[in-house]
């Protein structure tokens, strides 16, 4: 007979709900139906979910339960429910990109990160939605999906964020325990932030894109958004490692052990304060400022930093559309792209074939100085912090990225720009909830040297020990 799952369970972290499995509290079976059903039931509510999984998870959460039963465990994913953004391979299933062209497409293949989290046991119970083609080609509209506009579970007439979207909103609220989702240039720091969901951007290369979507194959991650900095270190030891069949791969695994890390006094973190106070939304300011007591009083050697004058916005645009272009030529060049719900995405990668070789030579050569540039900021620092927006989500019915641009632009860039510049360095990010403004989430991020993860989840763990914003939950 079916157990009832209290409520509480569905905001659990995956530690709690591991122990709770192996109390045999409930079964995996018992979980994993009470998570598809609240996906089904709550998520085409938010424009969430793009794919319901409930067969396929109920069938692998019973032989998870024949594991627990015999005490054979694998570890804390141990039947443990998740979604993944729908840019991720699943055999036997439709894979949209969340875009018309592609509804009905289907792979005979499974994506590694998805088959390396089936290995601890951990749960698949749906795909989750997102922008089409994970943004290609630039958007404007929240609506740029198959699914329809993200809404976010604070105030479903602001925007979740692009363009793991469904990602986002499924773990805020509490339709899955954690998420996967992708980023070449914004997609995991800004629906984490906007949602109120910790998300982490691994560096280039340490988790295979096998069996993803490709958009920019030099820049496309994939990683986890999960409740905390504790789970997102517990999914990334997962899914990360080398993999044959990406050739982005780093040949790197990961071993989260914070631990070990140096203690936090002997972290070196750098700040600009510009950044909140000219960059960031004035509502959004009192909370920017009260995260960042919190880092100085946990003991870190904080400094001034500020970056380099390269146009990282430029760089990054350039790359991304004429690699998407590229991936996506068939689509542009058959007119099947105009079946795209945005029409300035439409037109952007069509203009993306027609850029000239010698701009994107010249891009990525300039990009190899970006590089460089980070390598000497970090001979002297061990961690960048910055607002990972500068203010809450947007309303649905607000041109995508337009807010920014509509007051008086500060001269002093600081670090606004690491989203872009952090991505084509390849580095590493770590999104945390830090407060409200306007009644919505909103969050700083952490950036790092490449592979430098456990430095970041440990600041992590020790900001979000010392507060409770990642426990927050959206009204019901």
């Amino acid at each position: 007979m079916a157990v009832s799952i209290p409520d509480d369970v569905y905001f659990a972290s995956i530690a709690e709900l591991n122990q709770r499995l192996k109390a045999r509290e409930f079964k995996a079976h018992d979980l994993a139906r009470a998570f598809s059903e609240k996906l089904q039931r709550v998520g085409p509510g938010y424009n969430a979910l793009a794919l319901l999984l409930e067969k396929q998870a109920l069938k692998f959460a019973k032989d998870v339960d024949d594991d627990l039963k015999v005490e054979r465990y694998r570890g804390p994913l141990q039947g443990i429910p998740f979604g993944a953004k729908d840019l991720l391979a699943y055999a036997g299933q439709p894979t949209a990109w969340g875009a018309q062209p592609y509804a009905t497409q289907v792979f005979d293949y499974t994506a590694t990160v998805l088959t390396k989290l089936a290995k601890p046991g951990a749960v698949l119970i749906g795909k989750l939605a997102m922008v089409e083609l994970a943004g290609g080609g630039g958007y404007r509209m929240a609506g740029a999906s198959i699914s329809g506009p993200g809404l976010n579970p604070w105030d479903k007439t602001r925007w979740s964020g692009g363009s793991s979207s469904g990602s986002g909103i499924a773990v805020a609220a509490g339709l899955v325990t954690f998420a996967l989702g992708s980023e070449t240039s914004g997609s995991i720091l800004t629906p984490s932030a906007f949602c109120g969901v910790t998300g982490l951007r691994p560096t280039y290369g340490l988790v295979s894109r096998h069996g993803a979507m490709a958009l920019s194959w030099s820049m496309d991650k994939i990683g986890p958004m999960c409740r905390s900095a504790e789970d997102c270190g517990i999914v990334l030891q997962a899914i990360a490692g080398s993999d044959g069949e990406d050739p982005g791969s780093a040949g790197k695994g990961f071993y989260f052990a914070p631990q070990y890390t140096r203690g936090i006094k002997e972290i070196r973190v750098g700040l600009a304060t510009v950044d909140i106070d000219e960059w960031a939304d004035a509502s959004a300011r009192p909370a920017f400022n009260q995260a960042l007591d919190v880092i100085r009083g946990l003991g870190v050697q904080v400094t001034a930093a500020k970056l380099p004058d390269f146009p990282y916005s430029v760089l990054a645009n350039t790359i991304i559309t004429a690699e998407g272009a590229c991936a996506f030529q068939k689509l542009i060049e058959s007119g099947e792209v105009d079946q795209l719900a945005d029409p300035k995405q439409i037109a952007g990668l069509k203009a993306g074939l027609e850029i000239p070789a010698r701009d994107y030579i010249k891009a990525m050569r300039i990009r190899s100085m970006v590089q460089q540039s980070f390598h000497d900021i970090f001979a002297d620092l061990d961690v960048l912090i910055t607002p990972t927006r500068p203010g809450p989500a947007p309303l649905i019915s607000q041109p995508v990225g337009t807010a920014l641009y509509d007051r008086p632009q500060p001269k002093d860039r600081g670090l606004t720009q690491l989203i872009p510049a952090g991505n084509l360095a390849g580095l590493p990010a770590l999104s945390l909830p830090c407060g409200f403004a306007d009644g919505m989430p909103v969050a700083i991020s952490l950036v790092g040297r490449p592979f430098s993860e456990n430095t970041l989840l440990s600041l992590g763990r020790e900001y979000q020990k010392a507060t409770d914003w990642h426990r927050r939950r959206p009204p019901a």
